[in-house]
């Protein structure tokens, strides 16, 4: 079992997860059941798979749930993606959370092989 507040990915995880937030706070009031509750579920599916994971009972399993964790990071980038091909997110905005997602995915596959 991990002490995962002490992980960084989660504490980088968890930045991502309330920039997420405060950027479709921003978004138009008609896609708060669409991409602004994607995003956020999105966001927040990383560091709770990873927390999940931390608390489980062998590496095989926190591995497991590290790969959810990653794929919730990769729906992310869609999301973030698409907001901005539909212009409602700057590229200016969405670069830096694009480049931190990108760092959690990078920081992701580095744990799991530490798992094996």
């Amino acid at each position: 079992m991990h002490r995962f507040e002490e992980l960084k990915i989660w504490q980088k995880a968890m930045v991502v997860t309330e920039k997420c937030y405060a950027i479709t706070s921003e978004f138009p009031v008609e896609e708060k059941y669409g991409l602004i509750s994607q995003i956020r579920r999105s966001a927040v599916a990383i560091p709770s798979n990873i927390s999940e994971g931390a608390g489980r009972n062998t590496n095989g399993e926190f591995r497991q749930f590290l790969g959810v964790a990653n794929g919730s990071s990769f729906e992310l980038l869609t999301q973030l993606y698409l907001s901005k091909r539909l212009k409602l997110i700057s590229e200016r905005n969405v670069r830096p959370i694009i480049d931190e997602v990108v760092e959690v995915t990078k920081m992701n596959y580095s744990l799991q092989k530490t798992l094996q």
